[in-house]
């Protein structure tokens, strides 16, 4: 099957197939890493309790990509 063959045949699959296709594929290219993982999960759980003890305030996200398109721009 040529490359343009497989793609075409993915393409056809429903949303849900074509979502375990490409998380298949993509997991080849960048295999799952536990410990890595782990830490993330360890920030992303440090950073919730500080946004909930109001140690840190949010930004909205809107506020966040006008500073990105800002500072990209100069």
């Amino acid at each position: 099957m040529s490359t343009k063959e497989l793609i075409a045949a993915v393409t056809s699959l429903p949303v849900e197939e074509r979502v375990l296709v490409v998380d298949s594929v993509l997991r080849t290219l960048n295999p799952p890493d536990e410990e890595m993982d782990r830490k993330w999960a360890a920030v992303a759980k440090r950073r919730l309790a500080e946004l909930r003890s109001g140690a840190v305030k949010g930004v909205p996200g809107d506020e966040v990509f006008d500073r990105v398109r800002e500072r990209l721009s100069k």
